[in-house]
């Protein structure tokens, strides 16, 4: 499809996808500034032609549309996966005869693959820095309290020390030095697996930042594939022709020739530096923490090499618009790789991790939770906060029609399952504790036990500031901060027992009503400032070895003390953009 970012950029300039800034922008709070008021208007991408502090353009916004993200894969990828998902029952076992009839996408998967090119055709290597000076790159601070300059479309190439299988992912790197990076491993990532297997050999592990290359690659680094599908070879798939790579002398691992900027270097063993804070895709500030560092020795980049960048915060950033194709690109597999599993819909505004929901086989009684674990046990779904299962088909995303559907059907008795002391998304605090929390598994099987009430009318709740339904049978609460008064979710529980409010499964308590009302600001308000374990109510008792919860069920989603904070602008800043917009030359609509 694309080889390479400028291939891409041609394109959306033909599209008419992209606009092109002359004016000088600081990459310090500026630009991110330009980037979030173009993105929330659903605005074209953006090549930043002049840079303050740095020779490179600045591209960002690449994705920003489901539209671009189409651009840049184009509708090869889906009808492949279609295809083959639908012929498998008839390719096992395989037969010449059926394998003619398919024959066109599967000589087309077979182009799929690397290639090693001559160093003098590799477009990343025509310039080797002859010093190393990461400050001369146009790297963004987006936020004010961000701990410095993060690189923030990170393209981290490793090999396992061993067996050399290869992870691509994107873990953020914060700039400490001219010659001096973070890297932010998070515990469920592959580059992470290679570094504590090197680390306990005593090794230091070899690592590349590339940036740039083809759009593929950016797709490839954020899907969860399962571990055994190599991510380079991903990439190869979604472009429709083999990846190229070259060897240089000075480095353990190939180098993708079509990158604009190959940072190599290497991860020692068993040393920390303090990494953040930073204004990350949950929409809040993630905590300053001890992560590896990553040493440079080598900078090659494109002449006119062009520095690509995105800004991640409260949805709907780039990231909601790739997580949404990965998922559709992905789902078909679903139901190949687990069994019993119908669809399954992991939701962007949450930040992914903290929510999920599944259409499952109930063939049996409980077979639904058997389904539950095993998503609760495959890769990066492994940290899901909140899984809700259900039997009934529907369109997952619609979220408010799944949890009418689910609170039809759920006895909190049989159909609530909490599950203590468990690991927890990395930029997740809800838990208390880095990478500690719990989870939740929300049953609503069979046939409708109940009909949902959809209005609330002259309740008053001591305490409370307001009550609106958000869908049939769920209410939510607006109520005064946690921290001034912590133990109003007893209180409320207690009074969801009167018989005007017992019909109603679920109460959420909320720090913003209106905002909780429309279905984006639910997803991310409530499933981003609550632990299970921590922060769901409801009257329990003991039975046979087992806690028993009986309705309704009270979720207090309000921030609690130590949640890192929102995600702001800063007040200059936003001035300062206002004063210069018409200098940008950007309209949009």
């Amino acid at each position: 499809m694309h080889e390479n970012l400028r291939h891409f950029i041609e394109t959306l300039r033909r599209e008419k996808q992209i606009i092109e800034i002359e004016a000088e922008v600081d990459p310090y709070l500026e630009l991110a500034e330009i980037h979030r008021r173009v993105i929330d208007e659903e605005g074209p991408a953006l090549l930043f032609k002049r840079v303050k502090g740095s020779s490179f353009p600045v591209v960002t916004n690449l994705f920003g549309t489901r539209g671009r993200v189409d651009l840049a894969v184009g509708p090869r990828p889906e009808e492949i996966v279609k295809r083959a998902v639908a012929a498998l029952n008839r390719l096992l076992p395989p037969k010449p005869s059926i394998l003619w009839q398919e024959k066109d996408w599967i000589l087309s998967l077979a182009k799929s693959g690397l290639r090693t090119i001559n160093s003098k055709n590799a477009p990343v290597l025509e310039i080797k820095a002859s010093s190393i000076d990461l400050n001369t790159l146009p790297v963004l601070t987006s936020w004010p309290e961000d701990g410095g300059p993060f690189v923030t479309l990170p393209l981290v190439y490793t090999e396992h020390p061993v067996t050399k299988e290869h992870n691509l992912g994107m873990y953020r790197i914060q700039i400490y030095n001219s010659k001096q990076t973070g890297i932010h491993w998070q515990i469920h990532k592959g580059g992470g697996f290679h570094y504590h297997e090197a680390e306990r050999l005593g090794q230091d592990l070899p690592t590349t930042l590339f940036l740039g290359g083809p759009p593929a690659l950016v797709l490839s680094a954020i899907a969860p594939l399962p571990e055994m599908l190599p991510e380079l070879i991903f990439t190869s798939f979604l472009m429709g022709e083999k990846l190229s790579k070259v060897r240089v002398p000075s480095h353990s691992h190939a180098l993708i020739a079509e990158a604009e900027f190959a940072i190599c270097g290497t991860v020692p063993a068993h040393v920390r530096k303090p990494e953040g804070p930073f204004g990350d895709h949950y929409g809040y500030y993630s905590l300053t923490h001890d992560f590896p560092v990553f040493n440079i020795n080598a900078v090659y980049h494109r002449r006119d090499a062009i520095y690509p960048a995105t800004v991640v915060g409260k949805p709907r950033q780039e990231d909601y618009f790739i997580g949404e194709y990965l998922q559709s690109l992905l789902s078909p597999m679903f139901p190949v790789v687990m069994p019993g599993v119908k669809a399954l819909w992991t939701y962007a505004e949450t930040g992914f991790h903290a929510l999920a929901a599944a259409i499952v086989r109930e063939s049996y009684h409980r077979e639904a939770l058997a389904h539950a674990f095993r998503i609760l046990g495959e890769g990066q779904l492994t940290l899901t906060k909140f899984l809700i299962i259900t039997d009934v088909q529907l369109d997952l995303q619609d979220f408010r029609t799944l949890l009418e559907i689910v609170l039809e059907r759920f006895e909190p008795e049989s159909d609530l399952l909490i599950l203590n002391d468990t690991s927890m998304d990395t930029l997740d605090y809800t838990g208390r504790h880095l990478n500690h929390g719990s989870k939740a598994i929300m049953l609503g099987l069979g046939s409708p036990k109940r009909e949902l009430p959809r209005q609330i009318e002259n309740v008053i709740l001591p305490g409370v500031l307001g009550i609106k339904p958000f869908c049939a049978g769920c209410l939510l609460i607006e109520a005064p901060s946690f921290s001034n008064t912590p133990e109003l979710a007893q209180e409320v529980l207690g009074h969801l027992q009167n018989e005007v409010l017992n019909n109603w499964p679920l109460a959420i308590l909320v720090d913003d009503l209106e905002l909780a009302s429309e279905s984006s600001g639910f997803l991310w308000q409530v499933f981003t400032r609550f632990d299970p374990a921590h922060d769901i109510y409801a009257h329990t008792e003991i039975l046979n070895h087992r806690l028993v919860y009986r309705g309704p069920i009270l979720i207090d989603a309000r921030m609690k003390p130590g949640y890192p904070g929102e995600v702001v602008p800063d007040e200059a800043t936003v001035k300062l953009v206002d004063r210069r917009w018409k200098e940008y030359g950007i309209k949009i609509g």
